[in-house]
């Protein structure tokens, strides 16, 4: 049978695309697909939640056209560590992350929203600041339901903590697991996982996590290890006890047969940005060796969390009310005054690492009577309330009732590039996706929550060219849906969901500042969701397409 000539058949192939019409078509845009080979001048076609073709398409239709000349179109961002479990239910149109292109939210930082005792949905009512919520789900599956079925923009994905894991079989005390209990730990990570959990999520600094042992970590960690699952974990120290810290999960890494992420990697406190480098050799050595270690950062020099930071754990031990008396004895405060000046390395000082009282920021109050402070020192705040910095810390986490939400300043500028140009680095906000209105601007927040990943590509990609474009595109995109195992998602290829950003290089810009954090970033044009436009011309469109996404061992 005689061959077609190669001309017909591409005849034949062009008159087909020539033929084809989409749902959506995006035109002329400089498209970077993820993998992090530099962007070429294309055309995009979607139809429902997939992308259909990518290549020349100036003669195909489609309902509706967007014309990308002298835009980037990238595959969605993932947000490796968010804490919009709770700004998502009050709003969840995520606008801080949506207008940075963020098409994917991943929860579980220690703390997931299930599973969760009746006591737990108690408490979790009880302890709600600004944000008013009923607790209707009692597993993480559901939870991540109660999200798709509400409504909302991006997509949602999450670890099981290790940390609501252990409160759910054994409170907030220290002390280790009995055989049953951590028995029953094991069976509630099996159901996490096969309800579509990513892997395990530690939080070892805080209370209660800080109780758990390296044993204890690495029974759970086998179990999510059978469904290819990942262990991910804001690590022992990211100071005095950094190098430490990285080999116990380099150990818990190997031991359960796992791979391994570091939260938000940072060497806080002046006297340990030097550790940086030996950081990296650990873990780079480790990959060589054949383990599977990644890690993920914010760029900022400062990081956010509360007061409960810069106390010992056994004064937190029992949960909060239980901390709020011990704050009320003065010989415990006597003690605790002594332990929080003096540099040790059992516990993670956040007060220390700050280096000053004038270096940690504060935030976030539940009670309106505190809320002058916000944005203030605590040194300032203890000028103001004529104490001693250590005794204000005391007094304002009693009367707040609550951690009180703390902004600490513990690293270098130096470190934030270096940790960009790491090839095993992806990015997180370590904060929810806030709106610059309502409940939200009644309290201060970090920038982060609005500007972590226009910062990367505006301040270190086009400004400072630190990493170029497509490096940038790949470690926001195709890298951790690589490292989280999720498919279909952080590439633009055909068969991919049609997840996309679309920004202007020249305008792209995070605005959010430490004296102004709630100001949305510039230079997001457009973004798509599953398909659907959620972001046109920079404003919200109120579509709601965002999905739950689960990990490898989802078992429907």
């Amino acid at each position: 049978m005689t061959k077609p000539p190669l001309l017909l058949l591409s005849l034949v192939f062009f008159s087909c695309i020539e033929q084809q019409s989409f749902d959506i078509l995006i035109r002329n845009g400089k498209v970077y697909n993820g993998t992090g080979q530099p962007g070429i001048t294309t055309d995009v076609g979607i139809n429902a939640d997939t992308i259909a073709f990518i290549g020349d398409l100036s003669s195909a239709t489609a309902t509706k056209t967007i014309d990308a000349n002298g835009l980037i179109v990238a595959p969605g961002f993932i947000n490796m560590l968010s804490w919009a479990i709770e700004s998502l239910i009050e709003d969840g149109r995520s606008m801080g992350d949506i207008k940075q292109g963020v098409t994917l939210e991943v929860f579980g930082e220690g703390w997931s929203m299930g599973p969760l005792s009746e006591s737990m949905r108690k408490d979790q009512k009880e302890d709600q600041g600004e944000i008013k919520y009923d607790v209707k789900w009692t597993t993480l599956g559901e939870y991540l339901e109660y999200l798709e079925h509400k409504g909302i923009t991006p997509n949602v994905a999450s670890f099981v903590g290790a940390t609501t894991l252990r409160i759910h079989q054994i409170g907030r005390a220290d002390r280790p697991p009995t055989s049953a209990e951590l028995d029953s730990m094991r069976i509630l990570v099996r159901q996490a996982m096969e309800e579509g959990a990513l892997g395990i999520g530690s939080s070892l600094i805080y209370a209660p996590a800080f109780y758990s042992s390296t044993e204890e970590l690495i029974a759970l960690c086998e179990v999510a290890a059978e469904y290819d699952g990942m262990y991910i974990s804001h690590m022992r120290s990211e100071g005095n006890r950094l190098l430490d810290s990285v080999d116990e999960l380099l150990r818990i890494a190997n031991e359960s047969g796992i791979d391994a992420e570091i939260y938000h990697l940072k060497a806080a406190g002046s006297e340990n940005w030097e550790k940086m480098d030996q950081v990296i050799a650990k873990v780079d050595s480790a990959r060589e060796a054949g383990l599977n270690i990644t890690a993920n950062m914010y760029n900022y020099t400062a990081g956010a969390t509360g007061l409960n930071a810069a106390m010992p754990p056994w004064v937190q031990a029992g949960g909060y009310a239980a901390w709020a008396n011990r704050l009320a004895d003065p010989a415990i405060r006597a003690r605790l005054k002594k332990e929080i000046s003096t540099p040790s390395d059992d516990w993670e000082n956040l007060y220390l690492g700050a280096g000053s009282p004038d270096n940690i920021v504060l935030v976030g109050f539940k009670n309106d009577s505190l809320r002058f402070l916000t944005g203030k020192t605590l040194a300032e705040a203890a000028e103001i309330l004529g104490k001693d910095p250590i005794e204000t810390m005391m007094d304002l986490v009693n009367a707040d009732g609550s951690r009180v939400g703390t902004v600490y300043f513990m690293m270098t500028e130096e470190n934030v590039k270096k940790k960009i140009q790491i090839p095993w680095m992806s990015f997180g906000s370590d904060a929810g996706s806030l709106a610059a209105e309502g409940v939200f601007i009644k309290t201060s927040t970090h920038p982060r929550a609005y500007g972590n990943f226009a910062r990367l590509l505006g301040k270190y990609v086009r400004d400072e060219q630190v990493i170029p474009m497509e490096e940038a595109i790949h470690k926001l995109t195709l890298l951790p849906a690589t490292n989280l195992k999720i498919k279909r998602r952080g590439k633009l290829a055909s068969g991919y969901f049609a997840d996309l950003a679309i920004f202007d290089p020249v305008r792209i810009q995070d605005k959010a500042t430490f004296q102004e954090p709630h100001q949305y970033s510039e230079g997001m044009v457009h973004v798509f969701v599953n398909g659907e436009q959620v972001l046109s011309n920079g404003e919200h469109t109120g579509a709601f397409p965002g999905r739950a996404v689960r990990g490898p061992g989802y078992q429907q």
